[in-house]
């Protein structure tokens, strides 16, 4: 403190003797001399101290992140199986319920209370490999899921019935490994891996899911020229629902305006990533920015606001996290995503290691840094999570078949014990060869 106060006044001197001089040379009274450098020093002070309370925003949210704790552990389930992907519905009025949904290895569905994570009901079970669930952004009851025997289904999850609500069919030999909802819930996207030559994302509407119950939905086309692998993460905008990126195991990021007639006009923009996308999503004020994990645990992040200027778009490019991130005696073994803050404008990453510790990693232009690492959970590869931007809350998914709650500074309510068993499983993280020698088609 006595350092800084010193360094302050030896600015204040270096700053204002000028302006005392000034004011001699206008020959001023000096009585005004002191309410005027109040006054500068005052403006001054202010605008440091906005910058202070600026970077303190982004402190205090990084510090909540590494306050997480256990809040909930959901009972394990008589068939354990890997927990591949996890999302919470929006309650539909305050203070009303909202549901939690899990896509398993065991090619089921499961339904739990939020708040609880009292497990509720299951559904699909052996009707092929799951590719994500989703629920519906203005029907807090409706999920959604793709599967590789090319189909995406609509469930209503206050009802115990298997069928589900709506079918939305694929062309012949679709397998569908990704998919998403636009936030408008008009538009359903899925991708699909490589037959042959072809590989599609597969577009439907999907307005009007709860009015005919099981009815079979036809596609309203495809795009096929954009990727030549499988598409292995669809993403659309959050805000924006003519928008919507997706990532192959090419290599190769694409954003689209599906609002334009052809496949061509909606292709925006092609960035590389030089590897197999894993995960992806948008970031940044306005949603403008667009980031993706590789399976092989890099990281790219680009600005899709700067493609129209002669300003570069990559923000930043890791080719590898594990190796850039500094986590002592832990250890980075892989990435799991990303999620956006938008109170503090931040981007975060998920990772950890294979004995279940969960790494809360910050992303800045400069590069990775790690914020806090959440021990105690589980007990093996975490695969999944959900954040919750309404109760800064985290839901973590994993093999070690358990389903978590983190709540800031919570205590653990839950009377289930650890599970530290690691399940065997035939599914297995997807890693492809990559061509790297694939360019950018558009900046």
């Amino acid at each position: 403190d006595v350092i800084a106060g010193f360094l302050y006044a030896i600015l204040i001197l270096v700053v204002f003797h000028p302006v005392v001089d000034l004011i001699d040379n206008f020959n001023l009274t000096y009585k005004y001399a002191p309410l005027i450098i109040i006054t500068l020093l005052g403006f001054y002070l202010l605008q440091v101290s906005g910058e202070a309370g600026e970077m303190t925003a982004v402190e205090k949210v990084e510090e909540q992140l590494a306050g997480l704790r256990i809040a909930r552990r959901c009972v394990p389930s008589e068939e354990p199986a890997y927990l591949l992907d996890i999302h919470t519905s929006r309650a539909a009025q305050p203070g009303s319920s909202r549901f939690v949904a899990v896509s398993c290895s065991n090619e089921s569905i499961r339904v739990y209370d939020r708040e609880t994570l009292s497990f509720l009901r299951e559904y699909g079970g052996r009707a092929g490999l799951l590719a994500g669930v989703r629920f519906a952004h203005t029907c807090d009851s409706v999920v959604f899921s793709a599967c590789s025997q090319g189909t995406v289904k609509c469930w209503d999850v206050r009802s115990a019935a298997q069928k589900p609500v709506q079918v939305f069919s694929g062309y012949p030999a679709n397998a569908f490994i990704s998919f998403d909802v636009s936030c408008s819930d008009i538009i359903v996207c899925a991708g699909t891996e490589k037959v042959e030559k072809d590989t599609f994302l597969v577009f439907w509407d999907a307005r009007g899911v709860t009015d005919c119950a099981g009815a079979t939905k036809e596609p309203l086309g495809v795009y096929s020229e954009s990727h030549n692998d499988d598409i292995t993460k669809i993403c659309f905008h959050p805000m924006e629902p003519n928008l919507v990126v997706s990532g192959s195991t090419d290599g190769l990021v694409n954003v689209f305006d599906i609002n334009k007639d052809n496949e061509d006009d909606a292709l925006i923009s092609t960035c590389n990533s030089e590897s197999s996308v894993s995960s992806l999503g948008w970031s940044g004020e306005g949603y403008r920015q667009v980031y993706c994990t590789t399976h092989d645990e890099g990281f790219c992040w680009w600005d899709m606001a700067q493609l129209d200027t002669e300003e570069p778009i990559t923000l930043l490019h890791v080719l590898d996290a594990r190796e850039s991130v500094c986590t002592e005696n832990h250890g980075l073994h892989y990435l799991v995503g990303g999620l956006y803050h938008e109170k503090a404008g931040k981007l975060f990453l998920i990772g950890g290691t294979s004995t279940g510790d969960i790494h809360l990693i910050s992303c800045g232009t400069d590069g990775l840094s790690l914020v806090g690492t959440l021990c105690g959970g589980h007990s093996a590869t975490v695969r999944s999570f959900c954040w919750s931007p309404t109760d800064e809350s985290l839901l973590t998914g994993g093999e070690d078949a358990q389903l978590l709650l983190w709540k800031p500074r919570a205590v653990e309510r839950s009377l289930t014990k650890k599970a530290s068993l690691k399940i065997s499983s035939s599914v297995q993280k997807r890693v492809r060869v990559h061509n790297t020698s694939l360019k950018s088609r558009k900046k």
